[in-house]
């Protein structure tokens, strides 16, 4: 077989083939892996808001309402049981983390007391940013039992009700903030509810 010529027209056609070819891979490798990753990210969710609600008996997800927030849409899932709503849980997140997002799935019974959470997704530090996943239910961080409504849902620093995370005052600031935004939704939802 004769050797291809080294010429500008032979390099840019190879280099397309490949990159093609590449193209190509890695589509199909997205296209495979699609289904998988949406069957996770639900099934994590449903483990979620069955954390954060327990004892309905609904598929609060076939219910989920859309709240329009300052900064994007929070997703609200009405728990029931037997026909009777008992408490929602609202999705909700924030970018004011150390490092971004902060995204929770806060549980509400009817008066917008929290029942209990669910940290889904931060980037914040590994080992200080990162207790959030249990902070918020222990000693005077605990904030199961307060309505976010009614009381300081902001750092003790910055004269709130919740003490901070030790050395991660932003974490803790961000994470406050996003469970501020599920008492704002509890209340637009049981509004909007009322109105009908």
């Amino acid at each position: 077989m004769k050797k291809l010529e080294s010429t500008f027209i032979n390099m840019v056609v190879v280099l397309v083939g490949f990159t093609a070819m590449a193209a190509a891979m890695l589509g199909s490798v997205y296209e495979l892996t699609k289904t998988p990753i949406e069957n996770a990210r639900m099934a994590k969710q449903q483990k979620a808001i069955s954390d954060v609600v327990p004892g309905f008996d609904n598929n609060p997800v076939d219910e989920k309402t859309e709240i329009k927030t300052d900064e994007g849409v929070v997703a609200v899932f009405p728990a029931k049981k037997g026909g009777v709503l008992i408490g929602i849980a609202v999705e909700s997140f924030t970018n004011k983390g150390f490092s971004g997002l902060v995204k929770v799935m806060v549980g509400l019974d009817t008066t917008g007391t929290i029942i209990n959470y669910a940290v889904l997704e931060h980037k914040e530090t590994p080992g200080l940013g990162s207790k959030m996943n249990d902070w918020f239910r222990t000693g005077k961080g605990d904030i199961r039992g307060k309505n976010c409504n009614k009381n300081k849902m902001t750092v003790s620093k910055d004269g709130g009700d919740v003490d901070a995370i030790t050395a991660a005052t932003i974490s803790s600031r961000a994470f406050l903030d996003a469970v501020r935004r599920s008492g704002a939704a509890f209340e637009s939802y049981i509004k909007s509810t009322k109105e009908k």
